[in-house]
């Protein structure tokens, strides 16, 4: 049966409601295709070098961004330092009514936000509302909480927050750490993603101007931007979400300074299985772990387990694999109407063709190297429109025993690809769940919960499940990670107010050039 786009969700349709809202935020179409402003100063502003950007559902333009030099960037982080000092000296009553205002407009426009996720990053329509959702649910906690996370006399740092994430999470990541940041008494800068999410962070960024609230928003080259928007000696703190390679790199440019950062870096979060038999929950779990394609930093994309009990597990998980659905998020069938529900899928595209290449070539890369491939879905039969490129998609694998020089074998593989390691003791467990060197989380399937419990002692991440996923967390649960998966201070909760923040009595938990110190989790 053929498909069709779901009515009034055509990018056109999209994009020509953003403008509505938030008309200021973009400049005139150029050859067809509209163009971002950057906001600068308070106000935006139409500078910068058009660049394109695709979307991964069918690799089509969407906008263009406008990329700035650093001349440009260094200049706006100045203004933001002299919004941050207007800002910092703010009553808390007036930053908590002003992120309110922002929060009530940002929810007006919930599903729009959303809408532009589906198309700029590809995620379902379930998991693009989960994301906007989260975001403003959360910062609404923290609206309530604010008086006492400050209660001990914690006040603003002496410069703007400079926040540069990944493209996965733009709203409950990106967006709701900028606005309790900016409850916290610190103005915000934030770089938008070069591969997703432009667009829903412009028209969040412009409702939060309207608010009153003294954000940046920069379009441009991590390597132009980079230098300044972690150098500047304007700069109160860094905030970092993104890859091992480009995490290492804002560390080492920070090695020489006091700035306050926390730098979130990807790990091979694993799941142990040792003395276990409780299938049916695990079943449901790991189904769970396949939404957006296993592309967030807490997903689990490896699985060590006991040689004994290998059957049982492939009886389990291999059913659950082939059950994952993936496809053109707003592609439906004819007798769709407004109203029904748009399609129920685990997952859409990657990012990018490039990225789903890449993806290709490290299977093909361990397959060749002695792994074993034990599954590997195939495209056909996904539900996408007639002709439509599909060059993002990737299709389910699992492979046995990845080799040692395999990449797969140590690294993240940030997609629907997940790893098998079979193992005779625990030791033997351990070594395999550690292979990262550091992760943010890990979780054993064991009956005996007490042998999990001391097991889980010598896991090198930051959460450790029994029975049960890990995840970021919400509202006051803390959130870091082990060995080479974070540096810089922990977040979330009261942690994150006091990341951003400066007085108080303690120390910040966290993993810094002298020490570290781990919350309860």
């Amino acid at each position: 049966m053929a498909l069709r786009l779901a009515d009034g969700t055509a990018w056109s349709d999209t994009l020509a409601r953003a403008v509505a809202a938030v008309p200021e935020a973009f400049g005139p179409e150029a050859d067809g295709v509209t163009t971002l402003h950057n906001l600068l100063s308070g106000e935006w502003r139409a500078a910068g070098a058009p660049s394109p950007v695709r979307t991964p559902i069918d690799s089509t333009v969407l906008v263009n961004i406008a990329r700035l030099d650093a001349d440009t960037a260094r200049a706006a982080v100045s203004q933001a330092a002299a919004a941050h000092r207007d800002w910092a000296a703010t009553p808390l009553a007036e930053r908590k009514a002003r992120v309110t205002d922002a929060l009530d407009a940002l929810t007006a426009h919930r599903d729009l936000l959303a809408l532009l996720l589906v198309w700029e990053i590809g995620k379902p329509w379930r998991l693009a509302c989960a994301d906007v959702d989260r975001a403003l649910d959360g910062v609404r906690w923290y609206v309530e909480e604010i008086d006492r996370m400050l209660a001990d006399g914690r006040e603003p740092l002496p410069g703007p927050v400079s926040n540069i994430a990944s493209w996965n999470y733009p709203m409950s990541v990106l967006v709701h750490a900028e606005l309790v940041q900016l409850l916290a008494g610190n103005a915000v800068i934030a770089k938008t993603p070069s591969q997703g999410g432009a667009v829903c962070l412009t028209v969040a960024h412009a409702l939060m101007r309207r608010a009153g609230l003294p954000a940046t928003l920069l379009s441009g080259s991590g390597e132009e931007l980079s230098e300044v928007l972690v150098r500047a000696p304007e700069i109160g703190a860094v905030a970092f979400v993104g890859g091992r390679s480009n995490g290492g790199k804002v560390a080492a440019a920070l090695l020489d300074t006091d700035k306050r950062h926390f730098i979130e870096q990807e790990g091979l979060n694993a799941w142990g299985v040792w003395n276990f038999s409780q299938w049916d929950t695990l079943a449901a779990h790991l189904k769970k772990g396949f939404e957006y394609g296993k592309q967030r930093c807490t997903a689990y994309p490896r699985f060590v387990v006991q040689r004994d009990l290998v059957d049982e597990f492939l009886d389990m998980y291999l059913p659950v694999v082939r059950s994952v659905r993936f496809g053109h998020p707003l592609a439906v069938g004819a007798d769709w109407r407004a109203g029904d529900p748009l399609p129920e899928l685990d997952f859409g595209p990657l990012i990018s063709a490039a990225k789903a290449e890449e993806l290709r070539r490290k299977v093909e890369d361990a397959v060749r190297h002695g792994a074993v491939p034990l599954h590997r879905g195939k495209l056909d039969g996904a539900p996408f429109l007639d002709g439509q490129d599909t060059s993002a998609y990737v299709a389910p694998a699992v492979l046995l025993a990845p080799p040692g020089r395999s990449r797969l074998m140590h690294a993240e593989p940030f997609g629907p690809v997940d790893t098998i390691v079979v193992v005779d003791t625990t030791d033997e467990l351990l070594a395999a769940m550690n292979a990262s060197n550091g992760a943010l989380v890990a979780s054993l399937a064991c009956d005996d919960e007490e042998l999990a419990g001391k097991l889980a002692v010598d896991l090198q991440a930051f959460k450790v499940g029994i029975n049960k996923p890990r995840s970021r967390g919400d509202r006051d649960e803390p959130f870091g990670g082990r060995g080479a998966s974070w540096k810089g201070a922990f977040v979330g909760g009261d942690l994150l107010v006091q990341a951003v923040t400066q007085g108080g009595d303690g120390r910040l938990y966290g993993n810094f050039p002298d020490y570290s110190s781990y919350p309860a989790t």
